[in-house]
């Protein structure tokens, strides 16, 4: 609820009934190969309103630290002993979930350590996904130690700190340049638009792309974003401690 650019975004209604983190769990429940949901939020107070609606998804919740992300994601894994974390964020409330079944197959390989389809940016903002083992965040957790590195959890595995095997999942077009993450009130009226245009659900990708192609001026509507603005700001951090 902490968010410093769009406070409260997880929980604002996207349409009449339904929340960002209602649509975030309702576009993964389409996914074949997802195990279990659980929602990692923060201990600060303002957050029990999303341990209020996790009970009420019928999901468990784990609640940690607000600035260490990689550490609350460390103790929620240990917790419900998972083997094996998916991690999706938030503000993605379109996330598509032929997507995420995509990422976690070319994981289930066993070929690499880590997969995602953010290394190289083929698909847009807001389609993002990583998946990787406990034994690779109980690395990172111990061993990482930049403010980036804490409180984006993977950073530290992405830029190779130790020996593990990377792969990113890539589009067959380059869409990097689309965004529909939910950063900022303009990414919040573009999302509000896009869940009324489109009446299907789950929302894939290429239901966004035909929008898209139909009403191209919806594109106009948060282009003029920074796409890393969160990661900017903790380097920014990284180099002041490093003074």
């Amino acid at each position: 609820m902490g968010s410093s650019r769009l406070p409260g975004k997880v929980m604002k209604k996207l349409d009449k009934q339904h929340t960002v983190l209602d649509y975030v769990i309702n576009q993964l429940s389409f996914s074949k190969l997802i195990d279990k949901k659980i929602i990692a939020t923060t201990e600060l107070e303002q957050d029990d309103v999303i341990e209020q609606a996790a009970k009420n998804l019928g999901l468990e919740f784990f609640r940690g630290s607000s600035d260490d992300v990689l550490d609350r994601y460390y103790k929620c894994a240990k917790k419900f002993n998972i083997d094996n974390i998916l991690r999706i964020t938030s503000d993605c409330p379109l996330i598509d979930p032929d997507i995420v079944d995509k990422v976690i197959e070319k994981y289930q390989s066993k070929e690499f350590d880590y997969v995602s389809n953010t290394l190289i940016r083929t698909f847009p903002v807001g389609t993002d996904v990583e998946i990787f083992p406990f034994k690779i965040l109980e690395k990172a957790w111990q061993n990482a130690d930049l403010p980036s590195e804490r409180e984006h959890v993977t950073p530290y595995i992405r830029n190779k700190k130790f020996n593990c095997k990377l792969e990113n999942l890539e589009n067959e077009k380059k869409l990097g340049y689309l965004r529909w993450t939910l950063d900022r009130i303009e990414d919040f009226e573009l999302i509000k638009k896009i869940v009324k245009k489109i009446s299907k659900r789950p929302i894939l990708m290429n239901d966004i792309l035909d929008l898209f192609s139909d009403e191209p001026e919806l594109i106009k509507i948060n282009a003029h974003i920074s796409q890393n603005e969160g990661m900017l700001k903790s380097l920014k951090k990284d180099g002041e401690k490093t003074h």
